[in-house]
């Protein structure tokens, strides 16, 4: 079978593919570079964004005394959500707008960046929360112009925010998640220290890295650019455009790392090099997905997380229920890539090998078996749940599971095969349980 990722033209179809990156700075102690960073910016007052666990670390610490060092005053919250709602994505912009800051810094996770790209959004241009929310759960509405500066400090190795546009957040009336996704919320600088992931929770640590996996799996199998209508105008063509040459050389190197380090990552808390090789995956698949997008994985991830009841999983809060989103997105991964094998077997197949499974002379036609068999091994390696099932649905939760993802267009329109309503409903069946 003919893999549709030629990028042959076809009709209708777009010609060029766009690129976008943060400014990225990765290395062991960068953090510390902060404040000249920030007054290279022309920031002189900093809204520092966190959230309450990393207030106490030593982290906040080596980030406040390089702004001191600099110059820079700091408006300091540190009441982060983890998984932000619509509510703690207002409080926190009701903060950055009292804050009167010039710039904002993140050092967190992607809940942290992800609420501090809402925080200056809304703040700037202010406007009713669902206005810039994609459609069509928000208005859909673009972001008028540029927002302030932002340096982004990951501390986990997974969700990639620092090199994206993309803001997601849990909709409370809707149970389900959903995003803000514009170019001017991507941060200006990222300082990307892999130091600071030193103190991550084996768990958390996990789903990070899972969520790592699906970021350079999802756009490598993505439908691509060249089979998306072409846009009106140029300055409309979207960021999650599909699978480019761009996007494919991330993926491919990102997978590449997964298959030598992920194992060792998640087995030995004190292995740094795995560790750090971690957050380069994370980088390289940040910077592919937000050049490409992500696809139904993802999509399926938000009602996942939105309809939680009470699951705690270790190494996060135990205030309220959460599935991590990493977490959420790989519980239906295996079932997801049996279904898109079809479509570019090729790939899938060159996706588990990278990841390190054993081939055995496979053909095309097992391709979604092989691919799906090694991440189910991987999810076992790193204590995952066993599908849907695992984190407390039964097949009762179906329709509901349904209804919440379906309207998740910009993810599940970049599959490479059509998802209707009905193929979505038996995507999160066959992911109740694998094993």
């Amino acid at each position: 079978m003919a893999c549709c990722h030629d990028y042959a033209p076809s009709g209708g179809g777009d010609t060029a593919f766009s690129i976008d990156s943060s400014s990225i700075t990765f290395g062991r102690g960068v953090l510390a570079e902060v404040g000249d960073h920030a007054r290279a910016l022309g920031i002189g007052r900093i809204a520092l964004i966190t959230d309450p666990r990393l207030a106490r670390s030593e982290h906040l610490g080596i980030a406040l005394g390089s702004l001191a060092a600099a110059g820079v005053d700091v408006a300091l919250y540190d009441a982060v959500r983890v998984e932000p709602t619509d509510e703690s994505f207002l409080a926190a912009s009701l903060f950055a707008t009292e804050s009167a800051a010039d710039g904002f810094l993140s050092l967190g996770g992607g809940s942290v960046m992800d609420t501090t790209k809402a925080a200056n959004l809304y703040s700037t241009h202010p406007a009713e929360l669902l206005t810039y929310v994609d459609a069509p759960i928000g208005g859909g509405q673009p972001i008028p112009g540029p927002l302030k500066p932002h340096i982004a400090c990951p501390t986990t190795a997974g969700t990639g925010s620092e090199c994206t546009g993309i803001a997601i957040f849990d909709l409370l009336a809707m149970k389900s998640k959903t995003g803000i996704v514009s170019r001017h919320l991507r941060p200006t600088r990222a300082l990307i220290d892999p130091n600071a992931t030193a103190t991550l929770p084996e768990g958390v640590l996990a789903a990070s890295a899972l969520d790592v996996l699906s970021h350079a799996l999802e756009p490598y199998t993505a439908r691509p650019y060249s089979r998306r209508e072409a846009p009106q105008r140029p300055s409309l063509r979207p960021m999650s455009q599909g699978a480019n040459p761009w996007s494919d050389l991330g993926c491919r190197e990102a997978l590449t790392i997964l298959g030598r380090y992920f194992e060792r990552a998640v087995s030995d808390a004190n292995d740094d090099e795995a560790r750090e090789q971690l957050m380069w995956a994370a980088t390289l698949a940040g910077i592919a997905f937000g050049n490409a997008g992500c696809h139904a994985p993802h999509g399926m991830s938000y009602s996942v997380s939105g309809l939680v009841r009470d699951f705690r999983p270790a190494g996060y809060p135990e205030e309220a229920p959460i599935i991590p989103h990493g977490m959420s997105v790989i519980v239906n991964a295996p079932s997801v890539f049996r279904f898109t094998a079809a479509a570019c077997p090729d790939r899938h197949l060159s996706g588990a090998e990278w990841l390190g499974a054993d081939l055995g002379g496979a053909g095309e036609e097992d391709a979604g078996e092989v691919l799906a068999g090694r991440l189910m091994e991987l999810m076992r390696v790193a204590r995952i749940p066993n599908g849907l099932s695992g984190v407390g649905y039964t097949q009762e939760d179906l329709r509901a599971l349904t209804e919440g993802a379906f309207p998740q267009r910009r993810l599940l329109a970049n599959a490479p095969l059509e998802i209707d309503r009905d193929r979505l409903s038996e995507l999160y069946r066959s992911a109740m349980s694998y094993w």
